[in-house]
């Protein structure tokens, strides 16, 4: 433990401070699964990350419990500026291009089976999955150096307008249904995938062209961020295939699918049906911890820089991973998102565990939920409100 000194009674330690290791842990994880299937190609190597994410997490998850313990209040500024915790998100940037690269020659040069190639796709794309919630943390910082890394860790997904969107879209509309990245009451992940990756795309090109005229420059130019972000993505799949040859492009495209749709089921359970309300003057309200679902299970947030504590995060978006706070207001997921991502995946399985708890945190009157329109007359029917 690192003992911080900050004003008050007695001096702070916390307790996580190495834990924190697991976040970079995870691709490395990855590069030794990848680096055996190299030295002996058995298909077990190629699912061990896959394993770790779906099974063993959860496990985890249900057997170690949550972990809701704030830093003291004198404790979060020195907390937020201790740079270990920076250096162990940059860790993972080289990790995260490196399991590309080598996911890459495996999948090209070791004549994997169907099961070994499907393994090695969800391997390296569930790690730039990870590399986009590392370009989230480094897209929210002031440091301009900072913000052009985020690129970098965007750029395996080919989502680089993530940062855009993200920062000045999503941050701005959340829980209303202006938001494509806000899902809605009885909107299945299936319908909400395709309408917040196109939805996605538009606002971020919609908000840099906006920025661009504001300032009197082109929209095609290097002055938009949009661009610069795909023209990395671009030189990054361009130097796969100098590698690997053109016969790459199948596994880069299908790891980078893969990555967004983790980033998107996290969206999705993230949001799912809240609602900031409408004052008299038509405005939403600000938003508040009590707009995005929490989960304090202790394995996941260590594995994914503290991202399940979306609720401080949203009300203070500019605070550091390690210094997010819980708070009691704020609705509570049922378990990590390793666990709930695999019931989003089943629409059936999640609107019967979250509806009774989103109408519940919306004390009983379904207006107050961000509801889908198709969904909306059978849920006024279920929840007897016809």
């Amino acid at each position: 433990m690192s003992t911080l000194h900050c004003p008050g009674p007695r001096p702070w330690a916390d307790s996580k401070r190495h834990l924190w290791l697991l976040s970079p842990g995870l691709p490395l994880l990855a590069c030794l699964s990848l680096a055996g299937f190299a030295w002996r190609p058995a298909v077990a190597w190629c699912w061990v990350i896959p394993l770790l994410v779906f099974v063993v997490v959860p496990l985890l998850d249900a057997w170690i419990g949550n972990d809701s313990s704030n830093p003291p209040p004198e404790a979060v500024g020195p907390l937020a500026s201790d740079r270990h915790y920076l250096h162990l998100v940059l860790a993972s940037i080289p990790l995260q291009w490196l399991v590309t690269f080598l996911g890459a020659w495996c999948a090209t040069q070791l004549s994997p089976t169907p099961a070994a190639w499907l393994g090695l796709v969800i391997t390296v794309g569930a790690v730039n999955g990870l590399g986009i919630n590392v370009g989230h943390e480094l897209g929210h910082k002031r440091s301009p150096v900072l913000r052009r890394l985020a690129v970098l860790a965007l750029a395996p997904s080919a989502y680089g307008h993530f940062r855009v969107e993200h920062n000045e879209g999503h941050h701005r509309h959340v829980a209303t249904p202006q938001d494509p990245a806000s899902s809605r009451m009885g909107e299945s992940f299936w319908r909400f995938l395709p309408r917040t990756v196109l939805g996605g795309l538009a606002s971020a090109w919609a908000i840099e062209s906006a920025r661009l005229a504001r300032n009197g420059q082109r929209r095609w130019s290097w002055h938009n961020r949009n661009l610069r972000a795909w023209s990395a993505s671009a030189l990054l799949f361009s130097a796969l295939v100098a590698a690997f040859g053109i016969a790459v492009l199948p596994f880069a495209l299908a790891q980078a699918l893969y990555a967004i749709t983790l980033l998107e089921v996290v969206n999705y359970l993230e949001h799912y049906g809240l609602l900031r309300q409408t004052g008299e003057d038509g405005r939403f309200e600000r938003c508040s911890p009590a707009h995005s679902w929490n989960s304090n299970s202790l394995v996941g947030n260590l594995l994914l820089y503290q991202l399940q504590r979306h609720s401080d995060h949203h009300a203070n978006p500019a605070r550091a991973y390690q210094a997010l706070r819980h708070f009691d207001s704020s609705p509570q997921l049922p378990a990590g998102y390793a666990t709930m991502l695999m019931l989003a995946y089943v629409p059936p399985l999640w609107f019967a565990v979250m509806d009774k708890r989103l109408i519940a945190h919306c004390q009983g009157d379904l207006s107050r939920a961000n509801v889908d329109a198709r969904a909306g007359p059978r849920l006024r029917r279920a929840f007897g409100q016809a």
